[in-house]
């Protein structure tokens, strides 16, 4: 939901940094690459109960994330790179859940097997939906950059983020914000099924 205030508000810094990576030769699947294991280290972090330091960690994988996009555009972007970033991330986002757990299982276990079913769900309804998309050659128009239609919703990539940095500053809270974070998945889920059947629906 706001993923596209986001992106607009660091547009002019991933450009400035996008337009310095292309000159020192880095690569936009090295980018991707780069952020994902920055996000894994964080995730690592949290699970031995460094929420602060991993939650700043995250952010600073997210980074990357931003990057690689920027630089592919500037080079030479490729179906592999759209792919590569797309896997790695719903990757990521499933393993922050799974740290908090490890940190405190008797408090946070339950909680977080119910957000990554949640999120489970909001990865299938977005991935099935640009495969139908992309077989009609439907293109969005929300998110042109992107490599497939990407479709919106409740819980976006900006609302993630907030929401695990509100866990890693107040990890005793992280089972409330975890149930809380899965019901606005939910919600996405079914926005994301409901706008499905509109696009797709078998015309009389």
């Amino acid at each position: 939901m706001l993923d596209r205030y986001a992106t607009a508000l660091i547009q002019p810094a991933v450009q400035a940094a996008a337009r310095a990576a292309v000159r020192a030769g880095i690569s936009a699947n090295q980018l991707t690459f780069a952020g994902f294991g920055i996000g894994l280290f964080a995730s690592f972090l949290i699970a031995n109960e460094l929420y602060l330091t991993g939650t700043i960690v995250i952010f600073l994988s997210r980074i990357f994330d931003a990057l690689d996009g920027a630089v592919a555009r500037r080079t030479a972007a490729t179906d592999f790179g759209g792919f590569l970033d797309i896997a790695l991330d719903f990757i990521f986002y499933a393993s922050v859940p799974l740290a908090f757990a490890w940190a405190d299982p008797a408090r946070n276990a339950l909680a977080a097997a119910v957000l990554l079913a949640a999120f489970m769900g909001t990865a299938a309804s977005f991935l099935a939906f640009a495969v139908i998309a992309a077989k009609r050659g439907m293109a969005s128009t929300a998110y042109p950059d992107k490599s497939f239609y990407f479709l919106g919703g409740l819980t976006e990539a900006t609302e993630t983020l907030a929401c695990f940095a509100a866990m890693g500053l107040w990890p005793q809270h992280f089972a409330m914000l975890a149930w809380l974070f899965a019901g606005l998945c939910g919600i996405t889920i079914v926005m994301r099924i409901g706008w499905g059947w509109r696009a797709f629906r078998p015309t009389p």
